[in-house]
């Protein structure tokens, strides 16, 4: 079970008011938090059978969730929007969304729209999913195939195009998972972390596919508030759970508990932040 850890710094940080309303406080005056999710990433982010929003990041949020309401001092609610690649930093940007945690990879070109806190929280890389007579295997092989994608994935051009893919780009998970089961592409470019869970939970359904290419660019995954509220209090309380996250084992734990393989990653991370090192900071370190 997710447990909210405070520290008295924290405390003490959150208890303070500036004459300047923040995220914080607009959160609390409303009674509500609006967060940015993930419905087609499984199962990080999916749709159970009665059609509810569940997976590993829906746990994280509703820890987070408790924690915001302790901070506050009154029971937040939570209200959440289905984004995805191509529209959760825009929808973080106008305002639509408090916060999101929603599978995206951290880059430095990203850092300069949306607020990303530090640390990660997971991590992934990049690979090909394809049918076992596509003619796929490795990277070079991609030339002058079709290769479904992610509409705003920054890998269809460093790993697709690069490689001589024609690109066949669709809005989501599920649009693409069934042009690739219908034939209509010879593979699917995308994070190994979305393929492993597949081929372990159902195996008959995807047992004629596997991963074709080596993985390449293993990219962490950051969670985001608006840009300028990243080193403000909302931003420091996402930072602090995710480092309590990675320190108590509870990634590691529902990692387990949705059947997803372990990663070396997130083992690394959980015992560089029970050690305390700088990675898992709740700021970047330029050095």
């Amino acid at each position: 079970m997710l447990k909210s850890l405070f520290t008295g710094v924290t405390v003490l940080a959150l208890s303070a008011t500036g004459a300047i309303a923040d995220a914080l406080d607009d959160i609390a005056a409303r009674g509500k938090i609006v967060v940015g999710v993930k419905a087609d990433y499984a199962p990080w982010g999916m749709r159970d059978a009665d059609g509810n929003l569940i997976g590993m990041e829906h746990d994280m949020i509703d820890d987070f969730v408790t924690r915001v309401s302790d901070a506050v001092g009154k029971p937040i609610e939570l209200e959440k929007v289905v984004v995805v690649a191509s529209n959760r930093m825009q929808f973080l940007e106008q305002g639509k969304v408090d916060m999101f945690i929603a599978t995206m990879s951290n880059k430095p070109e990203r850092r300069e729209v949306v607020g990303i806190v530090q640390p990660d929280y997971y991590s992934s890389g990049v690979a090909v999913l394809a049918h076992k007579d596509s003619g796929i295997d490795g990277w070079e092989s991609l030339e002058g195939k079709k290769i479904c994608g992610i509409q705003g994935a920054w890998y269809n051009k460093d790993h697709g195009l690069k490689n001589g893919a024609e690109i066949v780009a669709f809005k989501g998970v599920s649009e693409v998972e069934k042009a690739l089961l219908d034939g209509r592409c010879d593979g699917w470019i995308y994070d190994d972390s979305a393929f492993i869970p597949r081929k372990v939970n159902e195996p008959e359904k995807w047992a004629d596919y596997s991963i074709a290419t080596p993985t390449v660019d293993d990219a962490p995954w950051g969670a985001a508030v608006p840009l300028d509220e990243v080193d403000g209090r909302l931003g420091k309380l996402l930072s602090e759970a995710i480092i309590d996250w990675h320190k108590s084992g509870t990634l590691v734990e529902l990692e387990a508990k949705l059947g997803i393989p372990p990663t070396a990653w997130l083992a690394k991370m959980s015992e560089a932040c029970k050690a305390g090192e700088k990675i898992c900071n709740d700021a970047y370190d330029d050095e």
